[in-house]
């Protein structure tokens, strides 16, 4: 192995950790699907989950086997950062199958995120005829933090608080585009800490940062699943920030962005009001969007239903205040909030459909937001984190509406 590699540039996944995952793993599949014998994975954000590595190639984990992680480029690399126990190299997926004694009829992939020609291409060589999810299964996996991923993302929670409350009001001067704030706002972020990307889940989906607007811009329609939007670049680049669109006096600016350390993310949503105020109906909606918050962050303990957490809260809202709730005009998102992680967007949901309780040590982002016409988005969004005495709070505090 060449020297260079031997130098410890990055903390390592501990192997307890990486042991532990892959048990509760193979527990969920035993649970679920008590026949199936193969199980890949492709993605590269659960390849670092189960490996502490993120490279090109597949983890294969059969029923009566070890998992063995088989890497096209770099195996060098794999075997410099990870502690996974099997790391073989690969030329291609003819090296992989000359290791089966046994093909199963069936494989469970993640059916949410493989795309069709890749699975094709695979099952050249691994000559399976059914495919089955393991999606739901990794996902419960993930959904519980451990001691070890909480701490990282506390970490990032401070440094989260830090940027949005205490230094994006340095960073706002009048006359300055949302694409000019959007990239000093980077440039702090990765001063600060951040790790240079914000991951989704969602299929296809890239907005950079975050949702980074002035007024009426943070409503204007969007294709993400969020109560918030923007204007963006452009047609082609519907994120980030508009060039044209310029701060002026009295405008509010929302700011909602995810803040990563070592993979891991918190989300949060602080608004402005920069150099005016705002109608007082507005700031009295933001603050029932602040208590409403706090109230479903009283819910955020072990046992409680998410599905019966959202319509408690939807329940007790009346219908002035549900229109343009969680976004504007038809485009209301049907959630409060999501789980969070490697990925900004994980599970559980906060939303009808979601009937699995909560467990202590999941992550949820909680968001209620409403759009005003002509203003642009209110509300705020925090991480918390699920525990006995209800959601404990790791984004700082600030009510926002921060004036600038």
């Amino acid at each position: 192995m060449n020297t260079y590699l031997n130098v410890p540039l990055y903390e390592k996944v501990p192997s307890s950790e990486l042991t532990l995952r892959m048990k509760r793993f193979l527990s969920e599949m035993n649970k679920d699907h008590p026949e199936w014998e193969m199980a890949v994975i492709f993605s590269k954000v659960n390849m670092y989950y189960f490996t502490g590595t993120m490279q090109d190639g597949i983890l294969l984990i059969q029923r009566d086997d070890e998992p063995v992680l088989w890497v096209r480029r770099s195996f060098e690399r794999a075997c410099a950062e990870s502690m996974f126990p099997a790391i073989k190299p690969m030329n291609s997926y003819r090296d992989a199958v000359e290791s089966i004694k046994d093909f199963p009829g069936t494989v469970h992939v993640e059916t949410e995120t493989v795309p069709v020609a890749m699975l094709q291409r695979f099952q050249k060589y691994f000559p399976f005829k059914g495919i089955k999810s393991l999606d739901r299964q990794i996902s419960r996996v993930r959904a519980l933090k451990s001691k070890y991923e909480l701490s990282i993302m506390e970490k990032a929670g401070k440094l989260h608080a830090r940027l949005l409350e205490e230094l994006v009001p340095g960073l706002l001067r009048e006359g300055m585009s949302e694409a000019e704030f959007a990239g000093e706002l980077y440039s702090v972020m990765m001063k600060e800490g951040h790790h240079g990307v914000s991951r989704f889940a969602m299929f296809d989906t890239d907005i950079g940062l975050g949702q980074v607007a002035f007024g009426e811009s943070s409503i204007y329609p969007s294709f993400f699943n969020g109560p918030g939007g923007n204007y963006g670049m452009c047609p082609a680049v519907p994120a980030i920030g508009s060039r044209e669109r310029r701060l002026r006096k009295g405008d509010l600016v929302f700011v909602d962005l995810g803040f990563g350390v070592n993979g891991y993310h918190t989300d949060k949503t602080v608004t402005y009001v920069f150099g005016g105020s705002l109608p007082e109906d507005t700031v009295k909606i933001h603050k029932k969007c602040v208590e409403l918050q706090e109230r479903i962050a009283e819910g955020l303990k072990p046992g409680t239903i998410p599905e019966n957490l959202y319509n408690s809260i939807m329940d007790g809202l009346d219908g002035s205040f549900l229109k343009n709730f969680m976004g504007f005009g038809n485009r209301q998102v049907k959630f409060l909030g999501h789980g969070i992680g490697l990925h900004i967007d994980e599970w559980p949901v906060i939303a009808r459909g979601f009937t699995e309780p909560l467990e202590e040590g999941y992550a949820i982002a909680v968001e209620p937001k409403k759009g005003i016409e002509n203003i642009g988005m209110v509300g705020i969004e925090n991480t918390f984190v699920i525990t006995r005495e209800g959601g404990r709070c790791i984004t700082g505090n600030n009510p926002g509406l921060i004036k600038v």
